[in-house]
């Protein structure tokens, strides 16, 4: 007894070759002991001495001495990677007790390991009868069944699962997982409510749901989940990120930027928080606040981005020399830039100096035939006088081709298409007009729908319809833009419009 308990306190004191003098010790006092014997075995072990090993628990015809020796002796050989000598023990395990499921179940491992998938699923389906309430035996086997690729295999052994435990959260947890990574959001999604449902407190859970809400677009849902998580966890600051842009997407801008607050300076997602509250205060003319959230984001990422941003705003707080000047100081630099040029024609934009702008953007196209954005201002901008609407429709239609999901280049089209109807109108030609403003209304809706709502669009949809005579469209649409907070420069002419309205619709 003594020297067994040296050999433990030893062992765990890490003194292993003292802790085997005294467990063989052991052993020769009590040769028949299974406690001391397995003591010893264990010991060889964690030595990796299988062959030491093999003689403490093998009897003489090569077979284990009894099932706590199998069990043992599986896992030597399993760890030292003597996979068909463990495989050799799992047979035997099966075969002395067929009903017991652990044997089966070291089958499987040692199957698994070879990358015998379907050897392993058939030792798994075998534990399931002896033992068909396991959940976990369940998981392995839908587990190998997602590995080799049989995913709708799978989805039948988590239906089976949920049959059996219907609220049970790991397996929801695991339908969850391979249904994200199968791509079926609407089922992940689903699946993850049914945990938040049963599983209050898995905030991991809530965050993920959130997640797939704000990728499909449901801002208000994916806001409502990522909220609960920021109030057990104040420092989730990625979710603070993606909280403050959903809020933006239902047109919360005071929540949006409490929210972008939130996110710490050291980490990776600052600068960008400071770049959409820059957005933020641009939206609402706030331009000095919006420039000073550049700043800050400059300092703790600089890039080519926020320095354009920069100068941008630099021109609409009013400083357009500084502006431009900083634009050709970087332009000096890089000479053949297009990203500088297009930008120098923004700013110039800005100020209504449209020819000199397009001839920024002209440049622009000559270094680069493939810049979308400078595609789009030109062709929008001789939309805007009613000159070259061919030529712009070109221009724009090219843009789109280079970027098919940006919906302020369809809202361009859509603008192509209206001032094309609109000397038709005027000229009584209604069923030519009228054929140019059903196109239009076209793409500014998918416009919209690309952009998940912007004012400006709203505003141009309202447009067309009042061209259309459908006034109380055209009413709901300036509504709706005045609802969204247009910029205080196109708040006039929208009022106007709005108020003209209402007069008549009385």
């Amino acid at each position: 007894i003594l020297h067994r308990m040296m050999a433990e306190i030893l062992a765990r004191s890490g003194e292993l070759d003292r802790a085997v003098e005294h467990a063989r010790r052991a052993r020769e006092l009590a040769p028949d002991d299974p406690s001391v014997r397995s003591i010893l075995a264990q010991l060889y072990r964690i030595q990796q001495n299988s062959g030491e090993a093999e003689k403490l628990l093998l009897d003489a015809q090569g077979h284990p001495i009894d099932d706590d020796s199998a069990r043992l002796l599986y896992q030597i050989y399993l760890e030292a990677n003597q996979d068909d000598a463990a495989l050799g023990i799992a047979r035997w395990m099966t075969e002395q007790d067929p009903d017991e499921p652990r044997g089966w179940l070291a089958l499987y491992q040692v199957y698994e390991k070879q990358q015998r998938p379907l050897d392993a699923e058939q030792a798994l389906r075998k534990s399931l009868e002896i033992d068909p309430g396991n959940l976990r035996i369940y998981a392995a086997l839908a587990r190998s069944m997602r590995n080799r690729g049989d995913k709708d295999g799978a989805m039948r052994v988590y239906r089976e699962m949920l049959h059996k435990a219907p609220d049970d959260h790991a397996t929801l947890a695991a339908l969850a997982e391979a249904q994200i990574n199968d791509e079926d959001v609407e089922g992940a999604t689903e699946t993850l409510e049914r945990i938040e449902a049963s599983y209050p407190s898995d905030l991991e859970s809530v965050k993920r749901l959130g997640y797939l809400l704000y990728e499909a677009h449901r801002f208000a849902e994916a806001v409502t989940r990522f909220e609960r998580v920021l109030a057990a966890s104040p420092q989730e600051y990625e979710v603070a990120f993606f909280d403050g842009v959903a809020l933006r997407r239902v047109n919360r801008d005071a929540d949006a930027m409490r929210a972008f607050e939130r996110v710490a300076a050291q980490h990776e997602y600052y600068a960008e928080a400071r770049t959409q509250i820059a957005a933020i205060h641009e939206r609402h003319g706030r331009y000095k606040e919006a420039l000073a959230e550049v700043e800050r984001a400059l300092a703790a990422e600089p890039s080519r981005e926020l320095e354009l941003y920069s100068a941008t705003l630099r021109s609409k707080t009013g400083d357009f020399e500084g502006a431009v000047g900083y634009l050709e100081g970087l332009l000096a630099s890089n000479p053949d830039d297009d990203e500088l040029l297009y930008n120098l024609g923004v700013v110039y934009g800005e100020k209504d100096r449209d020819d000199e702008a397009i001839r920024y953007m002209q440049r622009a196209l000559e270094k680069n035939p493939d810049n979308a954005d400078a595609l789009n201002f030109i062709g929008y901008t001789w939309a805007e006088h009613g000159e070259n609407l061919e030529q712009a429709e070109q221009y724009i239609t090219r843009a789109i081709e280079l970027r098919p999901d940006n919906g302020y280049i369809v809202d361009s089209l859509g603008w192509v298409y209206y001032m094309r109807a609109k000397p038709m109108m005027a000229a009584g030609d209604i069923a030519g007009g009228r054929k140019w403003l059903t196109k239009a209304i076209e793409e500014l809706q998918r416009a919209h729908e690309l952009t998940g709502g912007d004012p400006v669009i709203s505003e141009h949809i309202g447009d067309a319809y009042l061209l259309l005579d459908d006034r109380r469209r055209a009413l709901a649409k300036f509504e709706e833009a005045a609802v969204m907070g247009p910029r205080p420069e196109e708040q006039p002419a929208l009022k106007e419009k709005l108020e003209s309205l209402r007069r008549e619709l009385e």
